[in-house]
């Protein structure tokens, strides 16, 4: 069973980062953070980062709601709506940046880091690998295609052309996502100068990763996490 512990790092605003970390009983391939969703840290988030680590990844979730004390939201929409309003692009760089300096303490070099995520943090992926060095990057279902998902983050179609890692974006062909944003990021991405693809796949009812996106998610970070 892969080993999940939890660690705090304290950010140089005075708050106190929470990270889930879910480490392999293997050799260590390599380091992933998992972005979480917009209900935080749901299980359907750790089952994929233990999924991860189960090949071998290191694998650290940040607790992207810990400012307001939360690991977990409720399913209620309009909770989940003023949390998410309280995003930023520096506040989600700020505490992947922390995460990423965790898995650099543990002797991950930066191309052997990947950032993924579903839904929200799909989207948070996609806008971290716009703006530092890693190795790989997969969007699951991303939200915010065309508008913001909030306020303080950019549409995922306005920034996708700055790409700095290869990227995989992931879209349920029913997904809540249109065809049309949907081929519009595809767009966006290919004009980035690294290797993007995106691809339809179909999810479970759920929205945790279908075997053909997990499938393919592997073999992404496996061809260039190296």
């Amino acid at each position: 069973m892969t080993q999940r512990s939890l660690e705090q790092i304290p950010l140089c605003d005075g708050t106190v980062l929470r990270l889930t970390v879910a480490t392999p009983e293997s050799a260590v391939r390599g380091g992933i953070v998992v972005e979480p969703d917009v209900r935080g840290v749901t299980d359907d988030v750790w089952q994929l980062a233990a999924g991860l680590a189960g090949e071998g990844w290191l694998t650290v979730i940040p607790h992207l709601f810990h400012r307001d004390g939360i690991d977990e939201l409720p399913a209620d929409g309009a909770t989940v709506r003023r949390h998410l309003e309280r995003l930023t692009g520096e506040s989600v760089h700020a505490d992947t940046d922390a995460a990423l300096r965790w898995l650099a303490r543990r002797r991950v070099a930066a191309d052997q880091m990947g950032v993924v995520g579903f839904g929200l943090g799909g989207t948070v992926a996609l806008i971290v690998a716009t703006q530092r060095d890693l190795g790989a990057a997969v969007t699951i279902g991303g939200i915010g295609v065309m508008e913001p998902v909030a306020a303080g983050l950019p549409a995922l179609v306005d920034v996708a052309a700055e790409l700095r890692c290869p990227w995989l974006g992931i879209y349920d062909r029913d997904g809540d996502v249109p065809e049309a944003e949907v081929n519009k990021l595809r767009d966006a991405a290919h004009s980035a100068h690294v290797a993007t693809d995106l691809v339809h796949c179909c999810f479970h009812t759920d929205q945790s990763v279908a075997p053909e996106a997990w499938g393919r998610t592997l073999n992404w970070f496996s061809s260039h996490l190296r």
